[in-house]
């Protein structure tokens, strides 16, 4: 098994996937995060977030609209190709 070590320095990027869309306005409500819209009816956030706290308060965000949340993917930014 291979052990993976994230560094805390620096804030990480995350992709919030929902079922559902959302309007361009609720960016701001979710702290400055990019929204894109997917033809199979869901919306994606990408969020640059700081820490652990900041990635809850956004899922407590999801939750808040009711739209149901489908993944949550941390993305390596130094390693974008995932090779």
């Amino acid at each position: 098994m291979q052990t993976q070590t994230i560094s805390t320095d620096a804030p990480t990027l995350y992709e919030v996937t929902l079922y559902g869309h959302l309007s361009p306005h609720w960016a701001e409500w979710f702290g400055g995060a990019t929204i894109t819209l997917k033809d199979t009816g869901e919306a994606v956030l990408t969020c640059s977030l700081a820490d652990q706290a900041a990635l809850h308060g956004v899922l407590k965000k999801v939750r808040d609209i009711g739209l149901p949340l489908v993944s949550v993917v941390r993305v390596d930014t130094a390693n974008p190709s995932g090779a």
